[in-house]
């Protein structure tokens, strides 16, 4: 039996990082940081702290906005599991720049800005959709493809772009409706216990599904002078909701 280094992925680590640094260009994480940051205008939340000359500081709602819509592309609706995040986990603490959020302070946001919250979102991830950052996230969008060539002038996509906008919103709508219902009848950790079940669930079934497949076909070869082996397709079977 070969010898390796011993790895215990269960335990804690005191690191030097930058927060900048975790937000690798080209990613989901990356681009909702800048988006919120250079290019949306937050200040419709602004009315609603009084804090200007008395009282302590509030968390900028870049950061809720940045925390939550992440949350919401990995699945999390849960305020409390968002909170444990900020605190373990690297990409939610670079983009709260280490701030830790109360659980009450997230649900809060989300109950008093509903339709703000889902307008920013929808801009956002229109955004995200065209640069093509939406595809391994929740938020992936199916049966509606935009031009790449902006030379086209967007001929003939404006109905492609609102039924495009409609399945953001619906999306956006569902996950705003779920995390209200968790935040109310669901603990942090039974919402990450069901989360990873239903991962480890999903992930069996996949590798089962491939591993039969393998175990019952023979490579699949095309026609020609040089026959080559051609891509199988491997049935789907869609996961229970």
């Amino acid at each position: 039996m070969p010898k390796f280094i011993p790895v215990d992925y269960n335990q804690s680590s005191m690191i030097v990082i930058n927060f900048q640094d975790q937000l690798e260009p080209g990613t989901f994480e990356h681009a909702i940081h800048h988006l919120i940051d250079k290019k949306l205008d937050l200040s419709v939340f602004y009315p609603n702290y009084g804090n200007d000359d008395i009282g302590r500081p509030a968390y900028d709602p870049s950061v809720l906005l940045k925390i939550i819509l992440f949350a919401y592309s990995k699945g999390i609706r849960s305020s409390r599991e968002i909170e444990w995040c900020c605190r373990t986990n690297i990409i939610y603490k670079a983009l709260s720049c280490d701030t830790v959020p109360h659980f009450t302070t997230i649900a809060n946001f989300i109950s008093n800005h509903m339709d703000e919250v889902a307008d920013l979102f929808e801009q956002i991830l229109l955004v995200c959709d065209d640069q093509g950052l939406l595809g391994k996230e929740l938020f992936a969008i199916d049966g509606c493809k935009m031009p790449s060539n902006a030379a086209k002038e967007w001929s003939g996509t404006f109905k492609e772009l609102e039924q495009k906008r409609a399945k953001i919103n619906h999306q956006i709508k569902h996950h705003l409706s779920e995390h209200q219902k968790l935040y109310k009848y669901e603990t942090r950790d039974e919402a990450r216990v069901k989360r990873a079940e239903q991962a480890i669930e999903t992930l069996n079934r996949a590798s089962e599904r491939i591993d039969q497949f393998l175990k019952s076909n023979s490579p699949r070869m095309g026609r020609g002078k040089r026959s080559k082996e051609v891509k199988s397709n491997i049935p789907i079977t869609n996961p229970p909701r």
